[in-house]
């Protein structure tokens, strides 16, 4: 391995006084780590729930950071991550490889436009300062910030898209793409777009591309894989937007690579500035931020590739990739299988069981649910929850749905302010105590159905 992360990790083991305790209750002498790969995995409840939010900063000092951004926890609780203008610079790197290589921003004018939600939340503000430092370091960059309000979008764009060589939306896959059919004229503005949050199918991608008359869905669509804890951790390239358009078409080879029949996003990443491994098939990484982190695990499901053998096993497979940077390759098959990932929010199981919790519906559920996001035959994506219920009893499917949209809008700061107020409704079905598909006798039950289902 690189002498990065040991070099992070001895760092932040003298500067940040919860790391130290951490190694120290847990008999971890910083002078005597020789492998990096030993040290103890981090994660949101043995160290960032357990320390105070300052000791986790550098020097005791949360004023060392300029910023907070605020991320909803697992039952809609805030988990709050301090950050700072070093931590921009790192991300605004992985910007960089986009405006550069797919928009050639340097030579084009280009209008920015934010459609991330604004406000504490991590997406919106700190993809906005991060626009800007591209702007600050010569690219031909002028941003504006809507956020996700679908008509402001929808009126400044006409407006001002007229002056520049081309348009850039940046946001969530469902809102830009529910941001694109209401809107017109879009072969006039020569757009691109940065994606977050959420995985999406390469017929998704042909789809948004056709509708908003991008002719280059290979280097004009660009994927970034990021999280409230660490910013962006990798982004997408042509070179990995086009092999995962091969494996896309062959998913015997995709299965082979990724060890599952899902389609994971596929990206890039700089191993200086975000070192990742993998623990039982889950993703665990260290990168210095407000909040420094080593080993931190996130529990995404997915892996790593090194650069030389994703290139090998695809000329093996029939497949010569473009030229591209020589970076290593992470995939993701999305969030926890405990939540899903609507509009770039989690909703969690956690969330729906109060809605069913609610007087003159707990009468007929058993509190049971499968909770997924549906995706149609237009590509539009919808929440959609499968009740069970109680023995010999009916319902309203409509008072349910009023009934956890309520919750969740109560518990779930991300899902009131990323969901569109005319997508918060979910889709309920209720079917039988007992019912095979969903609510097998005798199987323990799960909540969530991972990755978005095709009707």
């Amino acid at each position: 391995m690189n002498d990065e992360p040991m070099a992070l990790f001895h760092e932040v083991a003298a500067t940040v006084p919860a790391y130290r305790k951490f190694l120290a209750e847990r008999g971890v002498d910083p002078a005597a780590v020789t492998e990096f790969a030993r040290l103890p995995m981090l994660d949101k409840n043995s160290y960032h729930r357990k320390y105070p939010l300052p000791e986790m900063c550098r020097h005791g000092r949360l004023d060392g950071c300029d910023m907070v951004a605020v991320s909803s926890g697992s039952s809609g609780e805030p988990t709050i991550w301090p950050r700072s203008a070093q931590d921009e610079q790192h991300i605004t790197d992985r910007f960089e490889q986009i405006f550069r290589d797919g928009f050639d921003a340097s030579h084009k004018s280009t209008l920015a436009v934010i459609c991330f939600p604004l406000g504490t939340w991590v997406g919106g503000l700190f993809t906005l300062a991060c626009v800007r430092h591209l702007a600050a370091r010569g690219y031909r960059i002028t941003c504006v910030a809507p956020g996700n309000n679908k008509a402001e979008i929808l009126r400044v764009i006409p407006e001002l898209a007229g002056y520049f060589d081309q348009t850039v939306l940046l946001g969530y896959p469902p809102f830009v793409k529910d941001v694109i059919d209401s809107g017109e004229h879009w072969d006039r503005h020569s757009i691109k777009l940065v994606l977050a949050g959420e995985v999406f199918s390469e017929e998704w991608r042909d789809l948004v591309s056709q509708r908003a008359s991008i002719e280059d869905p290979i280097n004009h669509v660009a994927s970034l894989y990021g999280t409230a804890d660490a910013g962006v951790l990798g982004n997408e390239t042509a070179l990995s937007v086009s092999i995962r358009r091969f494996l896309a078409g062959r998913p015997d080879l995709a299965r082979e690579l990724f060890g599952d029949s899902r389609l994971p996003t596929l990206v890039q990443y700089d191993p200086k500035s975000r070192y990742f491994e993998t623990h039982e098939g889950t993703l665990l990484f260290s990168g210095d931020n407000g909040i420094p982190l080593i080993r931190y695990h996130i529990a995404d499901e997915g892996g790593i590739v090194a650069h030389d053998a994703m290139l090998e096993f695809c000329r093996a497979n029939g497949f010569q990739p473009p030229q591209g940077d020589d970076l290593p390759f992470v995939f993701v098959f999305g969030r926890s299988l405990f939540t899903v990932s609507f509009f770039g929010a989690n909703v969690y199981p956690e969330n729906v069981t109060v809605g069913l919790e609610q007087p003159g519906i707990s009468d007929f559920v058993t509190g049971k649910f499968v909770l997924e996001a549906v995706e149609d035959d237009n590509r539009d994506r919808r929440l959609r929850i499968t009740v069970e219920l109680a023995k010999d009893k009916t319902g309203d499917p409509q008072a349910v749905a009023t009934a956890i949209r309520d919750q969740l809008r109560r518990l779930n700061s991300e899902f009131a302010h990323y969901v569109p107020t005319e997508r918060q409704l979910p889709e309920v079905e209720l079917r039988p105590a007992g019912d095979p598909e969903y609510f097998p006798v005798g199987v323990k039950h799960r909540y969530t159905r991972s990755g978005v289902q095709r009707l």
